[in-house]
């Protein structure tokens, strides 16, 4: 282990026989430090078992990744393909092993692990637990059955365990957990370490083109409006509603939690602004994230989908972004107007005039795309990103620096890696890679001929929709006729049909450019500047693991001879100068004097792969700023001191790309500084280390109503009760409800059934359904087959419906509910399923809590189900035949 913090922390969990809740900042590496656990742990001590969620499987490859990496085994996965006996062994062998709550759970209840022998168990997604999760459950099993295993959480979450009510009290009580071990960026060993040795940085702030400025503006404009409405409604906390926490996915979670116990009560105005919210969020990420030409796509989509309900379209700034990311893309100019800059082209030669925002401007197809109904053409603009030009100079610029030692002969041996890009998303990468091999001019001009193409695709989509439109359907203007044609007439309108007619002119224009090039030049080669020898050797040297990329290791030519790195908007005056004399160079053939570029490997944040320890490189460059990849920078360079790094960050100056950036290390420190408020006040009792803990814990305590309803009975003896046992089946531990019935004192018995989901006694079976599987199950017809198959073999058959404890107890508000069966309504489906089924029962539970109620109230006068019973229903004898049928 080369980070004393890391030896720090497993020192401290160590002293402690119980365990520990570990809560450190993102991008401290908490895969190496669970790595380094796992290697301590040795086969004498017990099994032990790390609980894997479904959001920790990317921290799970970076567990087997560090492992592997020093030799030493690897932890295996325990799957439900295995066979039981073979499961019971593996639990047996005191090794590690990676295994999910569903199956952990029902081995628990079926008795099918040596609890004796288990170590302890490893929880890798402490931010996510609560009382009623099924690791809560597993613990409480565990904690009953060998109260010295220990117990170790883990998070990189802060801002996750101050979310709520005192979560984090909350989430040591369920695990039986006394210590907290807090390691924010900001403590004193934690700082020290990563400033020793610190990489070489280089900020450089990219000024963002006039309409992006604009666009930026007019969506903030939006996003207040839609706040100070939400204000209005008196619902929501005021304090929240920022347009800086606007700008983070938590801020969704904040509102839908404010609002959910009344959500039935608003209006559609209300509901409609939390998504208008949402929507406008995406919209900031895009501007700054995608190419001018998708970013106009994404908003051709919304004005499609959204139009008819949105609120913030109808915002007063809301035209503006439309207007903007209209003019990045292309502009409407007379015919007359194009003609007569041809002219004058022809006659001063093949020179091309490019100014400020428009330096690739050029007409579309020329006469073709002329409509002669209108005498207008879109003329495209096609913005690039500022950040792409800035991109490519940071790699010549690295390049050069490389060439310069190599003449100097000085010790260059860790100046020879691979370049590393980090970008935000695969589809970043894969447009970067594109502008860096090709010319960003021909990458946009490609993106532009897709939309134009998608613009006809959906137009003859369209068409045969508005030949079924003009049949008649009544007389004069009720045919629907004459109020379309003024419509259509009216000046208004007229500017809108107008480009829409230009676009299709456009469009039709490059169909037909594209037909007649492949019937004369056939299939070209697309990358001709790729050098395919250089990519295959970079992909031999490095290691193969689960990368989603391949290691690209190629010689790229460029159009521009400035090494320059552009620091920011002071140099703006040369960055103009670049751009006019890029769009010349874009169409030429590239000149034999052109620039090699490093190798390069442009890698996907969102992938969450260890690709800084697999290729260990000495140039970063940074596209989309991460908090959490910038952390693993600086654990990379504590780790490796004598390595040279250089790590660029890319930013849009004075853009919400830095805000939200920033805004994320602050919201991180806040988080923690609640943590060690809370840690200094948490009042922990003394048997919440599950020592003091008996088997039936759940029990022990009962209700104070029931013991004075006692104490008239022989001075209050307690009569002795007996076990009530629930057969549920396997697939319902995916819900919390078995954990709450265990919790009730029932005993659990999972088995796989057929009908049904849960069997309360010999007559009654209850099919849980929540509200949105009541939803799915009735529109895919599948609640029908199981309410009649529990009717068939059942006497009582239920349907429980199944609310969470946090939203509205209703599915609708009562203005909402019509008085005639209509065939969409879940109130008219459930009405005729009754009908359908007369001995159905319906079931309406608020909340787990009191599902847990009312099945102790159902089990109070029934007799105990019978498990080889419940597990032969449904299914056929060898004969063929279906025994227990009621009917």
């Amino acid at each position: 282990m080369a980070l004393k913090y890391h030896q720090q922390i497993i020192s401290d969990l160590l002293e402690d026989s119980n365990g520990g809740l570990v809560i450190l900042s993102s991008g401290l590496s908490l895969a190496k430090l669970i790595a380094s656990l796992l290697i301590l742990h040795s086969p004498s001590q017990g099994t032990l078992l790390l609980l894997l969620s479904p959001a920790a499987q990317s921290l799970k490859s970076r567990i087997i990744h560090y492992i592997s990496s020093l030799d030493s085994p690897t932890p295996t996965e325990i799957t439900a393909d295995l066979p039981a006996n073979q499961r019971y062994s593996l639990y047996t062998s005191g090794s590690p092993f990676f295994i999910t709550p569903r199956i952990l759970i029902v081995d628990l209840l079926t008795q099918r692990i040596p609890v004796s022998s288990l170590a302890g168990i490893f929880i890798l997604n402490a931010h996510s637990i609560s009382e009623t999760s099924t690791e809560a459950f597993i613990i409480r099993i565990v904690k009953s059955l060998n109260s010295s295993a220990y117990i170790r959480a883990f998070s990189d979450r802060p801002q996750a365990m101050v979310s709520g009510f005192a979560k984090t009290e909350r989430t040591m009580r369920a695990l039986f957990l006394r210590k907290i071990h807090l390691w924010p960026r900001f403590q004193l060993d934690v700082s020290q370490e990563l400033e020793r040795e610190p990489p070489e940085v280089v900020d450089i702030r990219v000024s963002m083109s006039n309409y992006m400025v604009g666009i930026q503006k007019a969506i903030i404009e939006v996003m207040d409006a839609c706040l100070k409405e939400m204000k209005k409604t008196n619902k929501v906390d005021v304090d929240d509603l920022t347009v800086e926490s606007g700008l983070f996915k938590s801020f969704d979670e904040i509102v839908r939690r404010q609002l959910d116990p009344i959500w039935h009560t608003l209006g559609k105005r209300t509901k409609q602004l939390v998504s208008d919210l949402k929507t406008l969020r995406k919209l900031l990420d895009y501007l700054v994230r995608y190419d001018a030409v998708s970013f106009l796509k994404f908003l051709d989509t919304l004005r499609v989908s959204e139009s008819y309900r949105s609120v913030w379209l109808f915002a007063e700034s809301s035209y503006k972004i439309f207007d903007f990311a209209k003019k990045r893309v292309y502009r409407l100019v007379k015919a007359s107007d194009v003609k007569s800059k041809e002219h004058v082209k022809n006659k001063s030669g093949k020179k091309r005039n490019s100014k400020g925002e428009t330096d690739s401007v050029e007409a579309v197809g020329g006469e073709t795309a002329t409509n002669v109904a209108t005498g207008v053409v879109v003329e495209e603009v096609l913005e690039e990103a500022p950040k792409w030009k800035v991109l490519r100079e940071i790699l010549e610029e690295t390049q050069e620096e490389r060439l310069k030692q190599a003449f100097s002969e000085e010790d260059n041996s860790d100046n020879n890696g691979i370049v590393l890009v980090a970008c935000k998303d695969e589809r970043s990468c894969m447009q970067l890679e594109d502008c860096i091999t090709n010319n960003p001019q021909k990458v946009m001009r490609e993106e532009w001929e897709m939309y134009l193409l998608s613009k006809i695709e959906l137009r003859s989509m369209q068409t045969p929709q508005k030949k079924k439109q003009k049949t008649p359907k009544g007389f004069g203007i009720l045919d629907g006729v004459v109020p379309v044609t003024t419509i259509q007439n009216s000046e208004g309108s007229s500017v809108g049909r107008q480009e829409h007619e230009a676009l299709m002119a456009a469009a039709s224009s490059i169909r037909k450019l594209g037909k007649t090039t492949d019937m004369a030049s056939g299939n070209n080669n697309p990358e001709p500047h790729v050098d395919k020898a250089s990519c295959t050797k970079g992909k031999a040297k490095k290691d193969p693991t689960s990368l989603r990329r391949s290691l690209r290791s190629c010689n790229k030519k460029t159009t521009n001879s400035k090494p320059e790195i552009l620091p920011g908007p002071d140099n703006e005056e040369k960055a103009n100068e670049a751009s006019t004399s890029a769009p010349q160079e874009a169409n030429a053939v590239r000149p034999s004097g052109a620039k090699k570029l490093p190798p390069m490997h442009f890698y996907a944040l969102e992938s969450d792969q260890p690709i800084l320890d697999i290729l260990k490189p000495s140039v970063i460059i940074v596209y989309h700023p991460d908090m959490g990849f910038v952390r693993e920078l600086e654990v990379y360079k504590a780790e490796n001191p004598l390595r040279k790094l250089k790590v660029y960050f890319i930013f849009y100056d004075e853009s919400t790309e830095v805000q939200k950036f920033e805004a994320s290390i602050r919201r991180e420190n806040e988080a923690f500084e609640s943590l060690i408020r809370q840690k200094s006040s948490m009042i922990i009792p003394v048997d919440q280390d599950g020592l003091c803990m008996g088997s039936n814990s759940s029990t022990e305590f009962p209700a104070s109503s029931t013991q004075n309803s006692l104490t008239r009975k022989a001075g209050g003896r307690k009569e002795l009760e007996k076990e009530t046992q629930v057969i549920v089946d396997i697939r319902e531990f995916m819900s919390s409800l078995p954990n709450v019935l265990h919790q009730k004192g029932m005993k659990i018995i999972p088995v796989t059934l057929e009908v049904g989901d849960y069997i309360l006694s010999p007559s009654i079976c209850v099919e849980r359904k929540s509200i949105q599987d009541l939803f799915q199950s009735f529109t895919s017809g599948r609640l029908f087959h199981q309410v009649e198959m529990m009717s068939r073999y059942y006497r009582i058959p239920v349907l429980l419906i199944e609310f969470s404890q946090d939203k509205s107890f209703s599915f609708q508000s009562s203005s909402d509910i019509s008085d005639d069966v209509t065939p969409y309504n879940i109130i008219s489906k459930l009405s005729l399923l009754v009908l359908h089924f007369p001995r159905l029962r319906l079931l309406w539970s608020r909340s787990l809590h009191a599902t847990a109620e009312i099945f102790t109230t159902l089990k109070s006068n029934q007799d105990e189900p019978d498990e080889t019973r419940a597990i032969r229903v449904g299914v056929p004898s060898e004969e063929g035949i279906i025994e227990n049928d009621i009917r």
